[in-house]
């Protein structure tokens, strides 16, 4: 199994390698590299992708101690580093889009354009925040009950079929302790809305019209926040994870717009 032994964590990560356009997606909370799978069937080989597991997620091991989406942006790019890439592609979905904004302001020289799936730039909503965190909470101490389970897959996904995959995966879980630094990064976020101007790279901006856990409000404000002033691609009847559920309508716009950047660069 690859990992890169980056800023004293572990990280797992799958590189589809070749000489394309590089691609590096980062997946969202609760998430891990898998959720990125029909993205990277469809982009490669003409793409070079790297997913990665994040912090707390999948198969990284990491040391447990508090961090922050800045340490995850550097993460990121180190990971880059280990894999001798100097620019790519940087794409997430919701933490992930948290990351790739950090990424694109620590490091802007590195960054040729940004997919950002259902995120925004601003903190927690405080009228969500404390039923995150009991949530969370139930789950680290008293281990994921159903009930749980399904409300947090009904927040992430609202898919049935789709979701099992990933509730399971959430029960197998060995030590919920380890999603305690996570939940504490995600909740006490930092809100980078006055920094936005000061990313240059070009942008897709993809948002589900049915995201309860960031309205389609943070996406648009995104967009006028960020120098390339673009519109969301409204993904109809997907909620959080649209690329999750929404392949389909998701797919075709991500590929148009890496190959608008590939040509850019004067590539074929």
């Amino acid at each position: 199994m690859p990992f890169a032994p980056v800023n004293r964590q572990r990280l797992y990560y799958e590189d589809s390698g070749g000489d394309g356009l590089p691609v590096i997606l980062s997946h969202g909370f609760l998430m891990d590299h898998e959720m990125f799978a029909r993205q990277v069937a469809a982009l490669c080989p003409e793409f070079r992708v790297v997913t990665w597991d994040a912090r707390g997620f999948g198969e990284t091991g990491y040391d447990g101690q508090p961090f922050t989406y800045w340490d995850s942006a550097r993460d990121c790019l180190a990971l880059l580093d280990h894999l001798g890439i100097r620019q790519a592609v940087f794409g997430g979905m919701s933490q992930g889009g948290f990351v790739s904004l950090r990424a694109a302001l620590l490091a802007p020289e590195r960054v040729l354009g940004l997919v950002l799936i259902d995120t925004q730039a601003g903190a927690e909503d405080p009228e969500k925040m404390a039923g995150y965190r009991q949530l969370m909470d139930g789950w680290i101490v008293h281990g994921l009950s159903d009930e749980v389970a399904q409300i947090i897959a009904g927040i992430i996904i609202a898919d049935p079929e789709e979701s099992a995959s990933w509730v399971a995966k959430w029960k197998a879980l060995k030590d919920p302790r380890q999603l305690v630094a996570p939940t504490g990064c995600l909740l006490e976020r930092d809100d980078i809305t006055a920094r936005l101007p000061a990313i240059v790279a070009p942008a897709l901006v993809i948002h589900g019209s049915l995201d309860t856990a960031i309205p389609l409000a943070q996406a648009e404000a995104l967009c006028a926040g960020i120098s390339s002033r673009t519109e969301p691609v409204v993904i109809a009847g997907a909620a959080h994870a649209a690329n999750l559920t929404h392949p389909a309508a998701v797919n075709p716009p991500i590929q148009a717009f890496l190959r608008t950047l590939r040509a850019a660069a004067g590539e074929n």
